[in-house]
């Protein structure tokens, strides 16, 4: 007898349903299949994208959230998903138009979550949900004292009257600001002397007492601008007490500073203490022991270095003894959480082109001040972007690949096994073809190893020849790992036919702290010599079409397209810079946070001592050599890379009649935040390669 497949089957069931609908019947067995096709911008963005919001107190039921883009609308609706870590049941928590956000889930399975600036409640198993909170007030960042009897959120406060209506309000339709300051503009804004401040109040049953700002008419920021959030204040275990992050500097000081420090406000006296008294550079993400015996943060130690190396200090708060419990460790943290045991911590960072788990156990005796050992307990091609909690022995992770958007995971740290917990997205990628990932490993032009991730379009055929493309990553001191991003999408731009080659060059995280601090003040140099190292080694394969290069890369990636672009010798037949730093005069001049400047070039522009950053490694300088097509997107609002650079670099292309093409986006910042936007942002770059690649 001859054996039937599953492929025979299905055929012959798609065979009877045609024959049946031909016949005006109707097939009650229908089975079709079809072949995965590549990934587009439309499959992208059809993705649901998954945040891990929290663990019921018995550990046992994830919340998370699932935010769904519609096209029509231009909007992202948020709701909140329950799922049992034992059986998998669970389904949609909430469905409140807007995004919901988790506060706390209380021990009888109440969950406390934030909707439109006001509270809600609702139990994991039973009954509606209840608003708690009403009237004008929007919260914002809220954490319950551990007693209950106290809340503590964000506001907005007016503090300086930098706006024309706040300064001369008999004059109400005039529109001007007035600085005397730098920190004028930050990120997407200009300052209109609002500070983010936190508010204590009484909390009973939705009734919120009169609020007490901690920063009383002070300009100083907490939640830190423009990004810090709830992890910025904490409680103390005894509900007395309340923990912030600040950077208690104000305008010119501000903008060329880093340091931060934890601050300790009394409830009972209001008076205030700084923690981290004498530590000079960032110092967030404060977390107490489960006992309460011991505060954790994160911290650096260099003023003005925001890329500096990340470690976790401890506290002991019987002895007053502080401890670095990673200075020995050749690596930088990402974040972490105490074990439920309080004797061990577990954290993230990036490794060798992933970001993993690592684990430390705890000293039992901080008083002889030995550095505990630090392993790291998971390995694999994906990056762990989160540690949601600990339940029992397993962690609960978010987990991404290239391949592959954010999903919740569970690690058991007996076996060092993943497995799956949320598969939001996994009916999807059913449909979606694969790419190959490979690594690579190059020998640089000093000698030194340098790893690439190369990412191969869907039925890769080594017979044949492909476009390759250089991908250069921004910040520059940001790890290459295995993200996933919803524009600079690795899979998405392979799957259009094209091999992508992403090294992970001078400045990178994951390859020890000199490798990532090699970069600093030598932007155009070693790390742009890894550049072309990466696109000469991969060009070397038969299957290259060595013809058909580009280079594409955003912020310092932009940077390094311009700089490619007046000393690549013909390597490359197109470019495409995203918000790059193409004259860093000028740049100097308008970005917002020259902390950074002042680091990554040696300073300012007129100290003859940073010349080389101004001279050699400035773009503009090479502008006789420009002679390749190029596409230049820029953001309207973005002041880290001003608008400036894009228009100049734009206008040099177009004046040396080189093929070139301007995509402004008016309202947008360093980033695509919006939808439609960002379809016309991939269209536009998958246009421009079809025409010159």
């Amino acid at each position: 007898m001859k054996k039937l497949t599953i492929f025979t089957l299905a055929i012959m069931a798609c065979n009877l349903s045609n024959a049946q609908e031909s016949k005006g019947g109707k097939s009650s067995f229908k089975m079709v299949t079809e072949t995965p096709q590549p990934i587009n911008p439309s499959t992208l963005w059809d993705l649901g994208r998954v945040s891990a919001e929290g663990l019921s107190s018995d550990g046992k039921t994830l919340l998370y959230g699932v935010s769904n883009y519609n096209l029509e609308s231009n909007t992202s609706e948020k709701n909140l998903y329950t799922i049992s870590l034992a059986n998998g049941a669970g389904g949609q928590f909430t469905d409140q138009k807007g995004g919901e956000a988790v506060v706390q889930i209380e021990q009888n399975g109440d969950v406390i979550y934030l909707s439109k600036g006001h509270l809600w409640k609702k139990n994991l198993t039973k009954g509606e949900a209840t608003q708690l909170t009403s009237g004008e007030m929007a919260l914002e960042n809220v954490k319950f004292s551990p007693d209950g009897t106290h809340i503590l959120f964000s506001q907005s406060v007016l503090i300086k009257k930098y706006h024309s209506t706040d300064k001369y309000p008999e004059l109400p339709k005039s529109d001007a600001y007035i600085y005397d300051n730098l920190d004028y503009r930050h990120w997407d804004t200009f300052n209109d002397g609002k500070f983010n401040h936190p508010f204590v109040a009484s909390y009973s049953n939705g009734k919120i007492g009169d609020p007490v700002d901690l920063l009383k008419d002070q300009p100083y920021y907490s939640p830190q601008a423009p990004f810090g959030g709830a992890e910025d204040f904490i409680w103390s275990p005894d509900s007395k007490a309340i923990l912030y992050v600040c950077k208690k500097k104000f305008g010119t000081d501000y903008a060329v500073s880093t340091n931060t420090d934890i601050y300790r406000y009394e409830l009972s006296s209001g008076t205030t203490t700084n923690l981290t008294e004498g530590m000079n550079g960032y110092d967030v993400a404060p977390s107490y022991s489960p006992d309460g015996k011991s505060l954790t943060w994160l911290s650096m130690k260099t003023d003005g270095y925001e890329s500096d190396k990340n470690d976790i200090i401890l506290f002991d708060k019987s002895s007053s003894i502080r401890l670095n419990l990673t200075a020995h460790w050749d690596g930088t943290v990402n974040s972490f959480i105490w074990s439920n045991d309080n004797r061990k911590i577990y954290f993230t960072a990036a490794t060798k082109g992933t970001v993993q788990l690592f684990e430390l156990e705890v000293p039992s005796n901080i008083k002889s001040k030995s550095l505990p050992k630090i392993q790291q307990i998971s390995t694999g091609d994906f990056d762990i972007t989160g540690i949601v909690g600990q339940t029992g022995d397993k962690l609960i992770v978010t987990l991404t690949k290239f391949t592959r958007a954010t999903e919740v995971f569970s690690f058991d740290l007996k076996n060092k096994s993943l497995t799956a917990v949320t598969n939001v997205n996994d009916d999807k990628y059913a449909a979606i073809a694969e790419n190959k990932i490979e690594r690579r490993i190059t020998k640089a032009s000093d000698g030194a190893d340098l790893f690439s991730w190369v990412i191969y379009p869907p039925n890769f055929d080594p017979a044949k020849k492909y476009p390759t493309i250089l991908y250069c990553e921004g910040g520059p001191q940001s790890a290459l790992t295995q993200f996933y991003s919803f524009r600079w999408n690795l899979q998405l731009i392979a799957s259009q036919g094209y091999i992508v080659i992403a090294p992970n060059r001078r400045g990178m995280p994951g390859w020890g702290v000199k490798w990532n601090e090699a970069i600093s003040q030598d932007w155009g140099g070693q790390p742009i010599r890894d550049y072309l190292s990466a696109i000469d080694d991969i060009s070397k394969e038969t299957y290259v079409d060595t013809a058909r290069r580009a280079a594409i890369g955003a912020s310092y990636g932009g940077y390094s397209v311009y700089q490619l672009a007046g000393v690549h010798q013909n390597r490359f037949k197109t470019f495409i810079a995203h918000n790059g730093l193409f004259d860093m005069r000028s740049w100097y001049g308008t970005t917002e946070e020259l902390f950074f400047a002042n680091h990554e070039l040696g300073g300012a522009y007129w100290d003859s001592k940073n010349e080389k950053s101004y001279t050699q490694f400035n773009p503009i300088e090479k502008a006789n050599n420009w002679h390749t097509p190029i596409l230049i997107f820029q953001g309207g609002k973005d002041y880290r890379v001003p608008i400036g650079q894009g228009l100049a670099a734009f206008q040099l292309a177009q004046l040396k009649k080189i093929k070139s093409r301007l995509v402004y986006l008016p309202d947008e910042n360093h980033w695509v935040l919006s939808g439609h936007n960002a379809q016309v942002w991939q269209r536009e770059f998958f246009t421009w390669l079809k025409e010159t690649l």
